[in-house]
């Protein structure tokens, strides 16, 4: 399985598109594969052809686990079942399912445990997940609580929610806040088709603002800071179902429209779920924007190993309040004091982000 994005630590074959003894060309598809962030296509690193499918359609497995065998010769791994890290049953059993069911289970987001099968053999078939769906959506009776509805979370979101709660529970956070005149960018932009927008904006000036600021543009991991040379912003895309965080790579170095032509075309692949991996990777740095939503402001969750997000809320007139959330561990409130300073200045002289 290889590592599709910066978090992923497991992921799910949604699709294999090759059957064994098939051959493949460097850079064809060979399997659709769902991580904490999108589902996305990995191609054939070199040519090949595949021998054996070690993990079926609708099964997790940890990132460097073997899913595969090429057909040269190389021995197949004596347990594939023991790389595969399917939902238990209660009794502690592996989950028993075709791999039809596997997938429809992954696009219905409901788990394969607690689902009696009437296939061959007590095998749980696709009309066993889609039933066992309907049977979630009836409400039980609650006392106290009325009908209750149960969702299982998809593997996004269950992602999302641990490394959630890995940020929420091993990173020291401070927050700081600025209101900013946003008076001249939306000078500029009126009754120009095509500007790019108040985000592409803030992402730009963050951009510059990070090279100024080496140690926003940075990791902490095994005690130590790491220091990136290339600045790489992720936006925080919400979805139907998720939130998915693509990254404009070297957003230091892009024009204003540049970086607008990005957002654009990442934020329609994250809507539907088509974002390759190469798109997904190296952020070393967040900026989430809920100002489309009237949201005043609010303070972003950091996406470990990064050590701040930037929380962008909506306009209030002219201004616009922005919330640095910062890892304690790294930065101080003087260094994000002077960051937000330096964003503010940015933003409120523009002609900088446009030449």
């Amino acid at each position: 399985m290889p590592k599709l994005s910066d978090s992923v630590a497991d992921a799910v074959i949604v699709r294999w598109l090759k059957a064994p003894g098939d051959s493949f060309a460097r850079g064809d598809a060979l399997i659709e594969v769902e991580t904490d962030k999108a589902t996305v296509v990995y191609e054939a690193e070199a040519d090949g052809r595949l021998g054996s499918i070690l993990v079926p359609e609708g099964s997790s497995v940890a990132v460097g686990a073997p899913i595969a065998t090429l057909g040269n010769g190389e021995p197949a791994v004596s347990d594939p079942e023991a790389l595969m890290q399917r939902p238990p049953t209660p009794d502690g059993r592996r989950s028993n399912a075709t791999p039809v069911a596997r997938r429809r289970a992954v696009e219905l987001g409901v788990a394969l445990h607690g689902i009696t099968g009437t296939g061959p053999g007590g095998r749980i078939t696709r009309e066993d997940v889609e039933r066992a769906v309907g049977d979630q959506a009836s409400p039980a009776p609650a006392s106290g609580k009325g009908d209750v509805r149960v969702v299982e979370l998809n593997a996004t979101q269950a992602t999302i929610a641990r490394r959630m709660v890995e940020s929420a529970t091993t990173i020291p956070v401070f927050t700081v806040s600025a209101d900013i005149d946003m008076s001249l960018i939306a000078a500029l932009r009126k009754d120009v088709d095509g500007a790019p927008s108040l985000n592409d904006f803030v992402v730009k000036s963050a951009a510059m603002t990070l090279r100024d600021f080496p140690r926003f543009n940075a990791s902490f991991a095994d005690a130590k800071v790491e220091l990136y040379s290339r600045v790489n912003v992720g936006i925080a895309v919400a979805t139907d179902d998720a939130l998915l965080v693509p990254v404009v790579a070297d957003a230091d170095q892009k024009t204003l429209g540049e970086i607008a032509q990005e957002t654009r075309r990442l934020a329609a692949a994250a809507r539907r779920r088509a974002l390759g991996p190469e798109d997904l990777r190296d952020a070393t740095f967040t900026v989430s924007n809920l100002g489309m939503f009237n949201v005043r402001s609010f303070t972003a969750i950091i996406d470990p190993p990064q050590v701040a997000i930037l929380a962008v809320g909506g306009l209030r007139g002219d201004a616009m309040t922005v919330t640095l959330t910062c890892d304690h561990r790294v930065v101080y409130g003087a260094d994000a004091a002077r960051f937000l300073s330096r964003l503010r200045e940015l933003l409120e002289r523009p002609l900088a982000l446009v030449t």
